[in-house]
């Protein structure tokens, strides 16, 4: 018996061995093996072909073992992996890898907790007054109980993805009485719902009518994008489809961008189908993500809601594949195999009969395209629930005040008069930029010296609260000193960051309780959960924050949102610059107004007939995808285009001579159909010590990427600068 094996390698290509007499009972296609390989005894492998003639002219080694009880792979998972093989240009065998669980090990592993229905925590009466007695040094004790006072009665799974380590909390207040534990048992007779847990919600004639066009496409490969504004009910349509899928017997999958910023997410899901939903993400530890894996497998969970890598998930008879707010880069792998989740969810959908719901309030111009060209079906959510109000959006154009004296900490009189008048009447304000830290920038006013990162080709922002300068890249952080280390002139901070934001809050509105959530304030999901539980509670006036407070958050209590600088992104290099400022200026705006209060968004701009923000000032998506495909259109760019980068990090005179090497070697490959950008160092020189190049192809069609792929195959296996040669098709970040 011989097998074809992709090594858990960054290898290109496959390897034939021969199958012992003795094994040749456990090994089929989709098993995981030991192989001997190269200098290696034993390296793990993958069986993705089952050859009959043996390769000419090699000598085949052994298979040394079977490292399963059952394959970890379907035959629709290897077809998918292969498919993304081609497409992406990646390694079978690492691509194999990244779709297992980090905890799988040798003969199935560990197993996990038996689940026996599902766990619902709640506050005990007279928690609240109890709160304020807590020891100031019980943290856990009192974040997981101001997240309970916010939500209420919710199932221990919401709780565990806000608070991953969070369980020996809850033990200790369920021991001091002051939270309690319930657990409900699974339907009778195998229904969708639990007794006790959260029904369906009634449908608006909108959802409703998006519900039957996807529930009737059921049983065959289709694909819907479901274009809903913020606050129009998009998950209602899918928990309501993905319950007619399970009554149909067929499994569901549910991708979402970063389930710790939204763990209300995971508890409905949770409440409304209890322990057939599997979550995968990196909140859990390995062993926990391997038990929710092999639940999949074995076909004991039905439902798959995870992160990005979730897209491998073992979901059994898939019936339905969600990816909501597809047009998040996070999506997109930026390191190792580089490809992008929402575009293998539509291929494993076409790949197992299943129905893909793509959802955004700004969907991808990529995905708008393949709507309109009728590859995708379009369906539209246009309102909101009861028919709520679309926030008021007003601009402020800093170009014209900024003239006159600077404006303390970026706010202007109509946002700080907007904010002082929100705070009086008791709601809630979202300011946000997305920057981090106090200033951006530090230079000396006499010698103009600018302090950059040693590690990085970029600059060091100032936290003046730590008192440090901090590379965002590689984190090396300094001491900030208030002279000049080159001449000893005094040294000055120019740019803003949410850290002066902040400050500026303070002392515009005094009384205001201010926080600010970006990644230097909350250092992990534990805290993000319990600020955003303070805010639900009202216990936050204002939110301060970077794009992480614009992720589908539902505040009924907010009323402003202040954007206070909407340029951040524009200048980037990158041609989804524009696309980008708009998808986040209009999803931060979409938190305000949800509740019964209307909303109001000020948007301060440098730029204010910019297309990304005078249509998010105005709702309109449909008027900056016209503006902004037109301008893809005449330069090529995707959706019209396809791209490859290649991507080459080293040593400074080894980064240059690889990419100089791959430009040589492309030259012959490219035609009337293709052109090359660069070879050119990255916009980013270097990165943690490493020099940086850049190489960018463009073609009509990814054959001829391929061709160019083939071209450069001795020089990136082979780099004569030794540096590491990476390739991105369809890339995302042109840093």
């Amino acid at each position: 018996m011989l097998v074809e094996v992709a090594v858990a390698a960054a290898v290109r290509g496959t390897f034939t061995y021969r199958v012992p007499s003795r094994l040749a009972g456990e090994v089929s296609l989709g098993s995981r093996v030991a192989v001997p390989f190269g200098k290696s005894p034993r390296a793990t492998g993958y069986v993705v072909g089952l050859p009959t003639v043996p390769p000419k002219g090699i000598e085949l080694r052994d298979v040394a073992g079977v490292l399963d009880e059952f394959p970890p792979f379907t035959q629709p998972m290897l077809r998918l992996i292969r498919w993304a093989e081609e497409y992406y240009l990646a390694p079978p065998g690492e691509l194999m890898r990244a779709a297992l669980p980090p905890g799988l090990n040798a003969r199935g592993g560990a197993s996990g907790p038996t689940r026996r229905g599902v766990e619902f925590a709640a506050p005990a009466s007279g928690a609240a007054e109890a709160l304020v007695t807590l020891d100031a040094r019980a943290h856990a004790r009192r974040a997981v109980l101001e997240y309970l006072l916010a939500r209420g009665r919710i199932p221990v799974e919401e709780l565990r993805t806000a608070f991953p380590r969070g369980r020996p909390a809850l033990t200790a207040l369920v021991k001091a009485g002051l939270a309690t534990l319930e657990t409900v048992s699974v339907a009778a007779g195998g229904g969708s719902l639990l007794p006790a847990a959260e029904h369906p919600f009634p449908l608006t004639a909108d959802q409703s009518a998006a519900l039957s066009r996807i529930t009737g496409a059921a049983g065959a490969f289709h694909t819907f994008l479901l274009h809903g504004v913020t606050g129009s009910g998009k998950t209602e349509v899918y928990l309501q489809a993905i319950a007619l899928a399970r009554a149909a017997g067929k499994g569901a999958l549910v991708l979402v961008p970063e389930i710790a910023l939204t763990p209300q997410l995971a508890g409905r899901f949770r409440a409304r189908f209890g322990d057939q939903v599997a979550l995968l993400h990196s909140g859990l530890s390995d062993r926990e993500r391997h038990a929710e894996w092999l639940r999949l497998r074995r076909g004991e969970a039905r439902i798959c809601v995870g992160v990005r890598s979730a897209v491998f998930a073992p979901v059994q008879d898939l019936g339905i594949v969600v990816v909501d707010e597809e047009h998040d880069p996070s999506f997109k792998q930026d390191d190792g195999p580089g490809y992008h989740a929402r575009d293998l969810a539509v291929v494993r959908a076409r790949e197992e009969g299943a129905v893909c719901v793509l959802g955004s309030a700004t969907p991808s111009l990529e995905t708008l395209e393949n709507a309109r060209t009728g590859k995708y079906e379009l369906v539209v959510l246009p309102r909101r629930i009861d028919d709520r109000p679309l926030p008021e959006v007003r601009i402020v154009d800093l170009s014209r005040i900024r003239k006159g004296a600077p404006l303390p900490g970026l706010l202007s009189p109509a946002l700080r008069e907007a904010l002082v008048a929100t705070v009086r009447a008791g709601r809630q304000a979202i300011l946000f930029l997305n920057r981090r830290g106090f200033q951006t920038l530090v230079l000396c006013r006499d010698c103009g010296r600018e302090e950059r990162c040693g590690n990085c080709s970029v600059s060091l922002t100032l936290h003046a609260r730590r008192g440090v300068l901090l590379c965002h890249y590689c984190g090396h952080s300094e001491r900030m000193s208030p002279r000049c280390p080159a001449c000893g002139g005094e040294r000055a901070g120019v740019g803003a960051g949410t850290e002066q934001v902040e400050a500026a809050v303070r002392e515009v509105v005094p009384e205001a309780r201010v926080a600010r959530m970006d990644r230097d304030a909350l250092t992990g999901a534990a805290d993000v959960a319990e600020l955003l539980a303070r805010f639900a509670r009202r216990e936050v006036d204002v939110l301060v924050g970077t794009q992480m407070v614009t992720k589908g958050h539902d505040f009924p209590g907010v009323t402003l949102v202040g954007v206070v600088l909407a340029d951040t992104a524009l200048a980037l290099p990158d041609f989804r610059a524009a696309e980008r400022t708009f998808q986040l200026l209009t999803q931060v705006a979409g938190r305000a107004g949800r509740g019964d209060e209307p909303g109001q968004v000020i948007v301060q701009t440098f730029h204010p007939h910019s297309p990304a923000v005078a249509f998010a000032v105005g709702h309109d998506y449909a008027g900056f995808a016209e503006v902004e495909l037109d301008r893809r259109r005449s330069l090529g760019y995707p959706p019209f285009g396809r791209m490859m980068a290649v991507r080459v990090e080293g040593s400074e005179a080894g980064a240059r001579r690889t990419a100089e090497a791959l430009g040589d070697a492309a030259r012959p490959a490219l035609s009337a159909g293709v052109s090359m950008l660069g070879p050119a160092p990255a916009a980013i020189e270097r990165i943690r010590g490493k020099s940086r190049w850049h190489l960018l192809f463009r073609a009509t069609d990814p054959a001829a990427l391929r061709r160019v792929h083939r071209a450069l195959g001795p020089a990136a296996l082979r780099p004569p600068g030794g540096a590491s040669v990476r390739f991105d098709v369809d890339p995302h970040a042109m840093l």
